[in-house]
């Protein structure tokens, strides 16, 4: 039957009371069926959420790029494997599933020798599907354990926010989906038998085709039952149900209208249009009968259309070759050849099936006949422009791809006047500078020019952000109709809103998912794509903004974004209201007993009204304190920054001054006030002093101020010895005259050298006056007391001289020996301190005699030495 028969079949009783399972239906002549009963109706009973999960899981199937450019064959096989496929449970077989050549050719319609030429090993070489043979005990292959590598890349890459990744019982509703649509049927053993699918009886050439249009069709399909039709330009010839199904397999749109004409012939798909009251043809519409029929949307009664669709001319003997290519092909075709065009209908001459479509070719004979014009609109051939008429509607000066369709030089209309209106020579429209004409770049995308400015049109796909292709699939079509700036500005818009959403959930990878299940929502209260006037204003303004029902940031529409749960918040909100609404009614009851209820009822609407304005006032006052207290914090925080600021440079000008400072010492230039030799000098002094009075503690009689003097010199001597020596082993190993090159290094190494040698000697004093200081009888006495109270612990009072006992009390006994050390160590070095500070502070200051020698002894610098001698 051809596309045209398979229309005009279809008729308002058709939709109406022809539909299986209804008395009066017309009888089969292929043996094609649908399922009696609620199975079918179960399975094609998706959930709007479920409905579009399976359909971006199957887009994003077919779209990979293993798949790209594979005839319709491998793409059903890889899509069945697919929903075959086990998800994954942390098991060694995930991901795997189990099938035979015969089986999957029963699947798809096809013979088991084309699933072992044409099918597994173009899915082998693309890189698509992984295979391993299973046999038996005997060596016998008994079938393939097969893996979908878009699948398992999706695990690996994308994780569970990965369109492809389904849970287990996405993918059974899947399988069980295609079972109703075009699977076999079995009998199996001890258990009900499955029915055939509605494409069951449907194989050989084509079949793999409409099998694969027949399931993207009801996964685009709402419960209404009406296919959701794609916008924008399309051919009069085929069709907005075949534009919209050419999109779906990725096929010309010549192709899809025999696919959907065969799919009407089958009796699963009805085409019509709307009634007018002008009686001129309404708009097209496709109506998947299984679905409706799944959701009771057929009655008798209620649809009314009109004929299918126009009865189309035969093309005349002497047509040159095939359609132009690409042409008619929508832009958001996926990737892929669909078989349709080599199913061609009875109607048409048939090509051999082992052709394949060529590109169009100069005939033997040059035919004389008129131009050919792409669309036969009445806008195109004039003055070499595609400007429209008068009175033309918008769009119709474009081809219905999209391109702008001028009249070429050989064009016979190109110097034509226009059509109607009277003669000028230019247009109207381009004087008003409107929409003037479409460039083609080489190698760019067509930009139109709109009010004298060229505007990129926008991509199709979608990003290549994982990210981002999660968010902003629920609105794939919304995002194909929008221009390059547009989308630069949604992805900007939804990576700020991702970013906000980071913020606040615990789990950051949970974002995505959150804002696709958001625009979802948003698309069901508007009630779908096809009612979305304006793309971009909808997506920027209403799909991606929260709305907050209360004052919490986490609030989304009354849901909690980070939890998923009703918002206690606004629970809170909702039952305060409530409360102070029976309040109120109950204050105007016991104050008006005897008023009626519509006075009742005003006044508690005014009585409310006036709470609310109070309720408004205090807010008001709330957010004018909110913000005095904002803007006294950023006034403190400024000037805090501004006093930081002074601090800062007043520090770098003190810091400027000591550089240029002489050293204290010995005088030399720009050393801030002391140069590294001199304070090497002083910590080695320090450190001395400090040896010398830990090794007192221990050894000199503390009340005897000439004993103590007499051990730190005993001390002084010693490590002065040591450090000497240290030096004599320095010079030694120095080379003539290269201390002399450089002497403000020499001192620095010397001066270090002495720290070092006393530093590593003040541990050894240290250690040796705990020690020391160990053995006092304050030390013994605290021992003593703390091996008693150890071995009177209760878990040891039944045997406290047992060998735990007593280790633990002579553990106890050595940390008390050590404490008691440390502190008789650290009362006496303070004890020490404090009677050198009392002798510095009564000490009578030097003469000016001996201070004047020891200034006389300082070498004077070159600054110094040229003022004195000036």
């Amino acid at each position: 039957m051809s596309a045209t028969a398979a229309s005009a079949a279809v008729s308002p009783a058709f939709l109406g009371s022809s539909v299986v399972g209804v008395p009066g239906s017309p009888a089969r002549r292929d043996g094609l069926r649908l399922l009696p009963g609620g199975e079918l109706d179960d399975a094609l009973r998706l959930s709007r959420g479920m409905r579009l999960r399976l359909r971006a899981a199957v887009l994003a199937l077919l779209a990979d790029p293993s798949l790209a450019g594979l005839k319709d064959a491998p793409r059903l096989a890889a899509v069945v494997m697919y929903a075959k496929s086990r998800a994954r449970q942390g098991k060694e077989n995930d991901l795997q599933t189990s099938i035979w050549g015969a089986e999957l050719g029963r699947w798809m319609g096809v013979t088991e020798s084309t699933v072992h030429h044409k099918v597994l090993p173009v899915l082998r070489g693309s890189g698509a599907l992984h295979t391993r043979v299973v046999t038996d005990a005997m060596g016998r292959p008994t079938g393939l354990d097969c893996l979908v590598m878009p699948l398992w890349k999706a695990h690996l890459g994308g994780g569970v926010e990965h369109p492809l990744a389904l849970s287990q019982a996405e993918l059974a509703t899947l399988l069980r989906l295609i079972e109703a649509l075009f699977g076999h049927g079995w009998t199996p053993k001890d258990r009900e038998p499955t029915p055939p699918g509605l494409l069951a009886g449907r194989t050989g050439k084509g079949a793999a085709t409409d099998r694969l249009g027949l399931l993207l069709m009801v996964l685009s399909t709402g419960a209404s039952g009406w296919l959701q039709l794609c916008g924008g330009a399309v051919r009069s010839k085929e069709g907005r149900g075949a534009a919209t199904l050419s999109r779906l397999l990725g096929c010309s749109p010549s192709g899809a209208r025999k696919v959907l004409a065969r799919l009407t012939d089958a009796g699963v798909v009805a085409r019509g249009r709307r009634v007018t009251s002008t009686r001129m043809k309404g708009r097209g519409r496709v109506l998947v009968l299984p679905v409706a029929r799944a959701y009771g949307r057929i009655p008798a009664s209620a649809v009314a259309v009109q004929s299918s669709e126009t009865e189309f001319s035969a093309r005349p003997d002497g047509a040159l070759g095939d359609p132009a290519p690409g042409q008619g092909v929508n832009a958001l075709a996926l990737p892929g050849v669909c078989d349709a065009e080599a199913a061609v209908e009875s109607g048409d001459v048939e090509r051999p099936g082992g052709a394949e479509f060529h590109a169009d070719h100069a005939s033997v004979v040059t035919p004389v006949s008129s131009p050919q014009l792409s669309g036969g609109f009445s806008g195109e051939g004039r003055e070499g422009e595609s400007r429209r008429p008068e009175r033309a509607r918008v769009h119709e000066d474009q081809a219905v791809d999209g391109r702008h369709v001028t009249g070429g030089p050989g064009s016979l209309m190109a110097n034509a006047g226009p059509l109607r209106g009277e003669k000028r020579d230019k247009s109207s429209i381009d004087e008003q500078g409107g929409q003037r004409a479409s460039e083609v770049q080489a190698g760019g995308r067509p930009k139109v020019l709109v009010g004298g400015k060229t505007r990129q049109q926008g991509r199709v796909d979608l990003p290549e952000d994982l990210g981002l292709r999660v968010v902003l699939g629920p609105v794939a079509w919304l995002w194909a109709g929008l221009n390059r700036w547009q989308q630069d500005q949604v992805v900007a818009a939804v990576n700020a809103e991702l970013g906000q959403l980071k913020d606040l959930l615990m789990q950051p990878e949970r974002a995505p998912r959150l804002l696709a299940d958001r625009l979802t929502d948003r698309l069901e209260d508007t009630g779908g794509e096809a009612q979305v006037s304006s793309p971009f204003g909808w997506i920027i303004r209403r799909g991606l903004v929260q709305r907050r029902a209360c004052s919490d940031v986490r609030c989304d529409d009354g849901i909690r974004l980070d939890t998923g749960g009703d918002c206690a918040n606004c629970g809170n909100v909702i039952h305060i209201r409530r409360a102070r609404r029976v309040r109120i009614a109950a204050d105007v009851d016991r104050e008006l007993p005897g008023i009626g209820r519509a006075e009742r009822r005003q006044v508690i609407e005014d009585r409310l009204r006036e709470h609310a304005a109070a309720d408004a006032e205090v807010f008001a006052w709330r957010r004018e304190q909110v913000l005095a207290e904002q803007t006294r914090r950023d006034e403190a925080r400024t000037s805090a920054r501004m006093r930081g600021e002074r601090e800062r440079q007043g520090k770098a000008a003190g810091d400027a001054v000591r550089q240029v400072l002489p050293c204290e010492d010995c005088g030399q230039q720009w050393s801030v006030g002391r140069c590294e030799a001199c304070g090497l000098r002083r910590r080695t002094e320090a450190a001395i002093a400090e040896a010398g009075l830990v090794a007192a503690t221990w050894v000199a009689d503390l009340d005897d101020d000439a004993d103590v003097v007499a051990v730190a010199a005993h001390v002084r001597a010693t490590l002065e010895a040591d450090i000497e020596s240290i030096h004599q082993q320095f010079l030694e190993l120095m080379e003539p005259g290269e201390l002399e090159a450089n002497p403000v290094a020499a001192a620095s190494v010397l001066a270090f050298n002495a720290l070092q040698v006393v530093e590593q000697a003040l541990p050894e004093y240290r250690s040796s006056a705990l020690r020391r200081l160990g053995s006092t009888p304050q030390a013994e006495e605290e021992a003593r007391r703390a091996y008693k109270t150890e071995q009177n612990r209760r878990w040891f009072r039944a045997n406290p001289s047992g060998e735990d006992a007593v280790a633990a009390a002579t553990t106890a006994a050595g940390t008390a020996r050590e404490r008691t050390a440390e502190y008789l160590l650290t009362v006496r070095l303070e004890q020490l301190r404090e009677r050198i500070a009392a002798r510095t502070e009564t000490a009578a200051p030097a003469p000016w005699s001996a201070r004047l020698t020891e200034l006389a002894a300082r070498p004077l610098d070159g600054e110094t030495v040229g003022t004195v001698i000036a």
